[in-house]
């Protein structure tokens, strides 16, 4: 569940494991319609802001000869079939691989390398610096972002150099590949004991086969690595201080920069903000009300397109719809699709279905989700149900081994991260307990994970111990990384400012979701380096992209 993806795929973000248009990298799921007024959060003693650092004069010993290196930036073709590369060089981008120690305790010992791109500032007497992209995950590429990101920035955009980079492992940096049969880990465990039996099974193939293909490298892969890894990107990039632009959990890799490299950064931008103590081996572990919520909301949606998609004329009745397909799914898959793209779901992996289609309520993600609630409709009634190509790729993504790559070094961040329990019988108890109030979602958000039979991580969560001068962007209704949890780190960092956008159940909101509010607020802080004398609200405007 944590890697939203492009399209109706949950996503770069969060959890669920496709790719979201733009290639965000997301987690996460529905929150209630908070109030937009943010509630004062108090900050321990041991957590007390202090001021930032000047920037440090010099990088650790060990460490200059990665910093002063000279990338060699040229075109960002891999290989005659690389059509994103070709568009990246119609767009002016240039691309090249930077280069990190495996192991920062050891910085003379094995490298690796890091695949960045930058679009040069075009407005080069009034250049303001380089900003680097991050869009979640984890595991979210963001090699091809900086076209699409100019382009949000509107004017101010020209000021900057804009770098993506693809972490560590991931994408366009030479890539582990664990060899899954599933796109993802994210599963839901069932309506049964068996189904959960079979998911602890799986979850422990999984975990073994990322450790026979990637032993020597997985003690490695964390956000703290990566971290350091932007680090050296800022100095080959020649720059004293870097600014950033993150998503989803690319907002948890920017609080944790701002925490190990004080003074280094510039303008942050953190969009769908998750504060550190929500950090877990099980992401949406507690959102399950937010993921309800959005769910309620697209029934109600739905309700009133009773003549086009058929799941009923109420949001009590569409709801009643998805709650029979979950019942048929349990006692037997569904079949759905033609030859060749045809494929079984039982009740382990329909809510993942749901849980990715609910993060936008923009209308054509929400007629994309209603579709494939139609076709999974006709597939529980016994009927022939074919699949829309955007459907075909989400359950290829989900359920197949064609994006393997991408749930192994998801689940790879995740597990180097956190630590989480060992004993399949806590997760049950904590499935069981969820589902009275949350039989949909519970047992998704509660499930057994890779992270079960994961070696421990080599270093503890970084938490906040100092203030940092951070713009947040967050809607009331995000059902991958919850308003409140927005809230609570602009709490535990008091010179932040937080932007609120009003009753949507959006995940990624800046230069995606097309609020002029939203975007504007973001434009003018990067424009001057200035936070907003407050915290902003935005309404909500529908939009049908």
């Amino acid at each position: 569940m944590a890697h939203m993806t492009r399209g109706q795929h949950g996503g770069k973000s969060g959890f669920s494991g496709a790719q979201r248009r733009r290639g965000r990298g997301r987690w996460y799921a529905v929150a209630p319609a908070l109030a937009a007024t943010v509630v004062a959060v108090c900050v321990p003693a041991a957590y007390a802001a202090a001021p930032a650092p000047p920037a440090p004069a010099a990088p650790a010993d060990g460490l200059d000869r990665y910093h002063r290196q000279r990338l060699d930036w040229g075109s960002c073709v891999k290989g005659p079939d690389d059509a994103a590369g070709r568009d990246l060089d119609r767009a002016g981008v240039s691309c090249a691989d930077v280069t990190v120690p495996l192991d920062y305790a050891d910085p003379r010992g094995r490298t690796i390398t890091v695949a960045v791109s930058r679009l040069k500032a075009t407005d080069t007497r009034r250049r303001i610096g380089a900003v680097l992209l991050n869009n979640g995950g984890p595991g979210g590429t963001a090699v091809e972002s900086p076209p699409h990101i100019r382009k949000a920035m509107k004017e101010v955009g020209a000021r900057y150099d804009i770098v993506g980079f693809d972490p560590r492992f991931v994408g366009r940096s030479p890539p582990l590949d664990c060899g899954w049969p599933v796109g993802t880990a994210w599963f839901s465990a069932g309506s049964g004991r068996a189904g959960f039996d079979r998911q602890v099974a799986l979850q422990k193939d999984l975990a073994d086969k990322c450790r026979a293909v990637g032993a020597p490298v997985l003690p490695h892969i964390s956000t703290r690595n990566t971290a350091r890894d932007m680090d050296v990107i800022r100095g080959a990039l020649g720059e004293r201080r870097i600014s950033y632009l993150g998503y989803s959990y690319g907002t948890y890799l920017g609080t944790v920069y701002t925490q190990m490299f004080p003074g280094r950064y510039d303008r942050v931008v953190l969009d769908g903000a998750v504060t550190p103590g929500d950090y877990k081996a099980r992401l949406m572990q507690g959102a399950e009300p937010e993921n309800e919520r959005a769910l309620s909301e697209w029934a109600a949606w739905a309700a009133g397109r009773h003549d086009t998609h058929g799941l009923g004329r109420t949001r009590a009745e569409v709801l009643a719809t998805v709650e029979g397909i979950v019942a048929a799914s349990a006692r037997g898959p569904l079949t759905v699709g033609t030859a060749p793209d045809v494929f079984r779901l039982d009740d382990t992996r329909i809510p993942l279905i749901l849980f990715m289609g609910i993060a936008d309520d923009t209308d054509r993600a929400r007629t994309a989700l209603a579709e494939q609630v139609s076709a999974l409709a006709k597939a529980a009634r016994g009927r022939p149900a074919p699949l829309s190509p955007d459907f075909a790729q989400l359950l290829r993504y989900a359920l197949t081994g064609e994006q393997a790559a991408t749930g192994g070094v998801q689940a790879a961040i995740i597990c180097g991260d956190v630590g989480a329990p060992r004993d399949p019988e806590v997760y049950w108890r904590d499935i069981e307990r969820s589902r009275a109030a949350h039989p949909l979602f519970g047992p998704l958000t509660n499930n057994i994970n890779p992270c079960a039979f994961w070696d421990r991580p080599r270093e503890d969560l970084t938490r906040i111990r100092r203030d940092a001068a951070v713009l947040i962007v967050a809607a009331t209704g995000d059902p991958r990384t919850t308003y409140r949890s927005s809230v609570a780190l602009h709490g535990l960092l008091p010179s932040s400012k937080l932007i609120t956008l009003e009753s949507a159940n959006r995940h990624g909101l800046y230069g995606e979701y097309g609020n002029a509010c939203v975007d504007d607020e973001v434009n003018a802080y990067l424009a001057t380096g200035k936070l907003p004398e407050g915290d902003r609200t935005c309404g909500a405007v529908s939009s049908s992209d």
